[in-house]
């Protein structure tokens, strides 16, 4: 059997002629499914002003799964703390906790406006602008540029909606420890006056810290001793930098909130069927969505296959998502497993994270359970 946990990371995709309402209760359902197919973890993405995507609140749609599941870990993937407090998240947290004890990941990132933008992502440089495949046949295509995207009047107004006017960016290396600091009861200000939230104070978390390359975050996760997640299915390219920077800083947390010996997840995105064919016709709209993702435009609703095949691409389309295309694993549940396992031996992760949309909610459902029996008889 093969031991490895798999998590579904969910960004709570809205489908083309579809609603938010209907795509948080297909969330609901899918997490009921997910549950009862073994997988380990149930994570959603925290997105802005995307058309395409309900997941704008990662706490509040953890609090509705959570009262509709039982056991299945539930969390963030990733709270973005560019717009937050530590405060407020361990209390957002601390509350979905109190009724919900022992089941509950938080996630943390750094996106979301503070800081240099795209800080903690790779730019492509002179000594690293071709692709390479790892030693097991993982690919690792030429970093993708994102200095675009972050520098677009769309976001800078994502930012101007989500931060304070004038407010001051706490450094993120202090805001983790802050955090660490009132979910433990040990927050002490300058002058020394405590402060303990309640709820939050000692609540049955479990912090991890996401990230894209071996920057920053997997400093600040290694320094603390918490679990990391690297993102391969969002930034491909820099998958084994990521964790190769986070267990080079690792140190052992003396306490709950951490762990003894470095613990990776790595995510991917993909699409399963009872055939490579049909697999591939359900994955058709991937590519028109990453591109309205990545020229800034927003996520469109996912479209349908047919409504994919009408979008004219360019060559500079489909430059822009040639990284994303080549690295989502499409095809039969043991094509996909395959591709999972290089995954995993090649970053050396203790999880994986799977992420799958497709237009029809049915078929995405189908996905996760082949995908599961498979991953079950390994």
């Amino acid at each position: 059997m093969n031991r490895t946990p798999l998590t579904i990371l969910d960004l709570v995709p809205i489908s083309s002629g579809s609603d938010a309402a209907q795509a948080l209760r297909n969330s609901i359902e899918l997490a009921r499914h997910a549950e009862d197919l073994g997988y380990a973890r149930y994570w959603f993405a925290e997105h802005h002003l995307n058309p395409g995507v309900a997941g704008t609140s990662p706490a509040v749609v953890i609090a509705l799964i959570a009262a509709s599941t039982h056991q299945i870990r539930l969390g963030a993937g990733a709270v973005q703390l560019g717009h937050r407090t530590a405060l407020s998240t361990v209390e957002e947290f601390g509350l979905i906790d109190a009724l919900h004890p022992g089941r509950i990941d938080l996630g943390l990132g750094r996106s979301g406006g503070r800081g240099k933008p795209g800080s903690d992502r790779t730019a492509p440089t002179a000594s690293k602008t071709e692709a390479s495949v790892t030693p097991n046949g993982l690919l690792l295509p030429p970093p993708f540029d994102f200095t675009t995207v972050l520098g677009s009047p769309r976001f800078g107004l994502i930012k101007t909606l989500l931060e304070q006017p004038n407010a001051e960016a706490q450094p993120y290396s202090a805001q983790i420890s802050d955090l660490l600091a009132l979910l433990r009861g040990a927050y002490r200000s300058p002058d020394g006056i405590e402060a303990h939230v309640v709820p939050g104070e000692r609540a049955q978390l479990e912090p991890w810290i996401l990230g894209s390359s071996g920057g920053l975050s997997a400093q600040v996760a290694g320094a603390n001793g918490l679990r990391f997640a690297a993102n391969y299915h969002v930034s491909p390219s820099s998958v084994i930098e990521a964790v190769d920077g986070y267990r080079a800083a690792f140190k052992p947390a003396a306490d709950g909130y951490g762990v003894a010996k470095p613990y990776v997840s790595v995510s991917a995105d993909v699409v399963v069927a009872e055939d490579e064919a049909a697999a591939r016709e359900l994955a058709s709209g991937y590519g028109a969505w990453v591109r309205s993702i990545r020229t800034a435009e927003g996520a469109i609703p996912y479209p349908t296959p047919a409504e994919a095949a009408l979008h004219p691409w360019t060559q500079t389309d489909r430059d822009l998502v040639a990284d994303r295309l080549q690295t989502q694993f499409v095809g039969t549940a043991k094509q996909v497993a395959d591709r999972l396992e290089i995954l995993r031996d090649a970053s050396g992760a203790d999880e994986l994270i799977v992420t799958t949309i497709t237009h029809d909610h049915a078929d995405r459902i189908r996905s996760f359970e082949l995908l599961a029996e498979e991953w079950e008889n390994r």
